[in-house]
C-alpha cells in the first residue's frame, strides 16, 4: 500500500508498506477523510519525539471498516467511523488508574504517528476496535467528523484540566485549531469572560464565533500586561495554553489568580526546560495549579463528541477552511499546516465520500 511518511526528521515524502493485518481485537481502516496537525509538524520538522524512520504520519481520520478481528463483535466491513487520535490498549492497568492515555507508558495511548504508522495511507491498523472506534453517523459531514478525532477532543480537555466553573474569566492562549475547540469548551462549561489570544484574523473571527468576548493580539505588546489591562489587575480565574513557545506557562502563571488553574494541551516540540517565574509562582506557595494533559481518546470520548456535533452544540466544521479531494492532496495540506497562511485555519483531505 501506499502512505505519506516521515522519512527522518525533516524529511516528509511517498513510501511503500505492507497492508496491516489484524489481530483478533483489531480492525484494518482505509480512510475517507483525514486532517494534517500541527503535532506532525513538531514530529517532522522539529523532531520533537525523536527519530523516526519510515513512519507514516497523520492521526486525525475518519473512515470506512474494511476487516474486522475474530472478535470483535461491535463493527463490520462497510462501517463509517470516527478514528480518535488517542487508541489506548484497553487491558492494561493505566486504565484501571484513570489514565489511558498513558497506557503502556507516558503518552503511549498516543499510537498513530507516534510509536506506529498512522492514518495516511491506503490503509491504517486500529487496535482494539470494540473500544477505539465510534460509530458516524450518516447527518454528519466528513470535513466535521474529522475534527472530532482530535481537534474537539483536544481543546474540550483544556476545558475540562481547568475545572472551569459557571461565570469564571478564562483566558485562551493560542487559537489554532485546538485553541477554538478550547474557546468552544470553556463556553460550553460556563465560563463568564473569555479571553482569546491571537493574531491571524481568520481566526480571531471563528474565536469571536465559537464564544470568545475579548481578543488580546500578542503582536500588540505583551499579552500578560493586555489581560491584566482588560481584568483591572486581577488577572483571570483560569488559562488554556493551546499553543504558543516555551514561554507560555511563565506568562499563564503571571495572568492567573491565586487559586487558579493553569491547564495545558499544547505540545511543546522544543527546548528542554519550560520556565516558570519564581515569584510570579508564589515562590512556589501561590495556589496555582498548572496540569496538562494528553486529550482523552477511545470510543466514549468519539460518541460524546458526535452528540455534541449531532445536536448543533457546536459546530466544528467552521475550522475546515481548506477543503481537498484526493489522497494525492495529503503532502500540500501537510505543508499548508507548516506554513500557516493567513487564512487557515485547518486543511481536510476527503478521500473518498
Amino acid at each position: 500500500m501506499k502512505g505519506f511518511a516521515m522519512i527522518k526528521i525533516g524529511q516528509v515524502g511517498w513510501i511503500e508498506k505492507e497492508k496491516p493485518k489484524v489481530g483478533p481485537y483489531d480492525a484494518v481502516v482505509r480512510p475517507l477523510a483525514v486532517a494534517p496537525c500541527t503535532s506532525d509538524i513538531h514530529t517532522v520538522f522539529e523532531g520533537a519525539i525523536g527519530e523516526r524512520y519510515n513512519m507514516i504520519l497523520g492521526h486525525e481520520a475518519v473512515g470506512e471498516v474494511v476487516e474486522v478481528g475474530s472478535e470483535v463483535k461491535d463493527f463490520k466491513p462497510g462501517d463509517r467511523v470516527v478514528v480518535p487520535a488517542i487508541t489506548p490498549d484497553w487491558r492494561i492497568l493505566e486504565v484501571q488508574r484513570g489514565f489511558h492515555q498513558h497506557s503502556g507508558g507516558m503518552l503511549a495511548g498516543w499510537k498513530f504517528s507516534n510509536i506506529k504508522d498512522g492514518v495516511f495511507a491506503e490503509f491504517f491498523h486500529v487496535n482494539d476496535a470494540d473500544m477505539n472506534l465510534a460509530h458516524l453517523p450518516e447527518d454528519i459531514p466528513l470535513e466535521k467528523a474529522v475534527m472530532i478525532s482530535d481537534m474537539m477532543t483536544t481543546g474540550f480537555h483544556g476545558a475540562e484540566l481547568a475545572e472551569i466553573g459557571l461565570g469564571d474569566t478564562v483566558a485562551v492562549i493560542g487559537i489554532g485549531p485546538v485553541g477554538l475547540m478550547a474557546v468552544a469548551g470553556a463556553k460550553l462549561r460556563g465560563a463568564g469572560r473569555i479571553i482569546a489570544v491571537g493574531s491571524r484574523p481568520a481566526l480571531i473571527e471563528a474565536a469571536n464565533f465559537y464564544g470568545a468576548t475579548d481578543i488580546v493580539n500578542y503582536k500588540n505588546g505583551d499579552i500578560v500586561e493586555q489581560v491584566m489591562k482588560l481584568t483591572d489587575g486581577k488577572g483571570v480565574d483560569r488559562v488554556i495554553i493551546a499553543g504558543a513557545g516555551p514561554d507560555a506557562i511563565d506568562k499563564a502563571v503571571k495572568m492567573v489568580k491565586p487559586g487558579g488553574i493553569v491547564a495545558n494541551v499544547n505540545y511543546f516540540g522544543e527546548g528542554d526546560v519550560l520556565p516558570i517565574g519564581r515569584l510570579d509562582w508564589g515562590a512556589g506557595m501561590a495556589h496555582k495549579t498548572i496540569k496538562g494533559g494528553l486529550c482523552p481518546g477511545g470510543r466514549l470520548r468519539m460518541e460524546k463528541l458526535i452528540d455534541l456535533v449531532r445536536y448543533n452544540r457546536v459546530d466544528p466544521g467552521k475550522m475546515a477552511t481548506h477543503v481537498f479531494r484526493g489522497f494525492e492532496h495529503i503532502e500540500k495540506a501537510l505543508l499548508m499546516m507548516k506554513d500557516k497562511q493567513s487564512d487557515l485555519i485547518k486543511p481536510v483531505v476527503i478521500i473518498e465520500e
